[in-house]
């Protein structure tokens, strides 16, 4: 599980206490200032990290109130001084390493191998350098914390490598920051229960316009998107993973349905097809309901037969999909089995997800709404 520390350094005075409050609400674990008078306004249940100012020496009272203190080190001298150092407190004893050419890189690759925290900012916007130290601290006990300089920055931090660094720090503009920073650590999107639809009927209906979502990842051939013409029903639908002929696979593709249909996205939203477009986000969901988030990378809207699939489930809920009428355009069944949308029939069995509430702007809510 990732954590976080916010940076309290640069905050107003008018908003230290919010954004505290927010941090303590939010549970992240510990609150970074290089004042130890502001570290005792701090609740128990928060880890108090002191990284003094530069040339400022250490306050003989740090001990009694920082849990953790970052000592700058930037030569491999000074951190062999500070690996002897933490060998009498490890628990309190951690660094701090800007890294601004490759000599301060491979002290910070050090520094991530031998101590229990280890905090490190990056002059350069390339994330090379974070690449390799979280490759150097790989299976190391300690932690490896990157300092992000805004959101956007931390979203990236935490998938480099598509593992992150353990923890981020982040100096808040307001309270707003911290519960954007809470949605970051959530890390993975939860798994989904599936369930079994069979199919009652297969309607032709002439002309539509359907959608390609095209996107940045390669789906596995067990793993498509949730697409329904209901909000509360989806039919899992394969990307173009699978050899067809006359044309080459298109891994990263899913011919998801109609324009009008819905789309399962993170955090239970979704949209319509045609509100996506280039870097909106999708969840990519495998027949065993795994999910990750999937970044669009372009949509492609274009006139076509369509027909719609009308489905059932064991509960009895109806579920839809309009889709292109075309037999290379498939949909995931039980034990992953590829159906061609053309070959489908009353009494085949199809994977889908039932979802509870209903919609109003792609957020799930509790009031009467009748979809057919």
């Amino acid at each position: 599980m990732k954590f976080a520390w916010i940076d309290l350094r640069s905050t107003h005075d008018d908003l230290r206490a919010g954004v505290v409050d927010a941090a303590v609400h939010a549970r992240l674990e510990g609150v970074l200032d290089d004042r130890l008078e502001v570290l005792r306004t701090l609740p128990p249940t928060v880890t108090k990290v002191l990284l003094p100012a530069p040339g400022d020496p250490l306050p003989a009272e740090a001990a009694d109130v920082a849990d953790i203190v970052l000592t700058r080190v930037g030569t491999a001298a000074e951190l062999d001084k500070l690996k002897l150092e933490s060998e009498s407190d490890p628990a309190r004893t951690a660094a701090f390493v800007e890294v601004v050419d490759d000599a301060t890189l491979k002290v910070a690759c050090e520094a991530a191998r031998a101590l229990p925290n280890t905090l490190v900012k990056f002059r350069d916007p390339t994330k090379i350098p974070l690449e390799i130290v979280i490759a150097a601290a790989d299976h190391s006990p300690g932690r490896l914390i990157c300092e992000a300089g805004d959101l956007e920055e931390a979203g990236i931090v935490v998938d480099v490598l598509e593992k992150g660094s353990d923890g981020l720090l982040l100096a808040p503009k307001d309270a707003n920051d911290v519960f954007g920073l809470t949605g970051l650590l959530r890390g993975s999107s939860p798994d989904l229960s599936l369930t079994t639809l069979t199919v009652r009927s297969i309607e032709h209906n002439g002309l539509g316009d359907r959608v390609c979502v095209d996107t940045c990842s390669h789906f596995g051939q067990d793993e498509g998107i949730l697409v329904g013409s209901y909000a509360h029903g989806f039919v899992l639908c394969v990307s173009e993973t699978h050899p067809l002929p006359y044309m080459p696979t298109r891994p990263f593709r899913v011919n998801a349905g109609a324009l009008h249909s819905y789309v399962l996205g993170e955090d239970n939203r979704t949209n319509y097809l045609s509100e996506l477009q280039a870097g909106s986000t999708v969840l990519g969901v495998t027949t065993e309901g795994k999910t990750r988030r999937i970044v669009v990378g372009r949509v492609k809207l274009e006139s076509r037969p369509m027909l719609t699939i009308r489905a059932v489930s064991e509960s009895g809920t109806e579920v839809s999909l309009t889709v292109q009428d075309d037999w290379h355009v498939r949909v995931l069944g039980p034990g992953a089995a590829v159906l061609n949308v053309t070959e489908l029939k009353a009494g085949d069995q199809l994977l889908g997800y039932l979802a509870d509430d209903k919609r109003h702007v792609g957020w799930p809510v509790g009031e009467f709404c009748i979809e057919k």
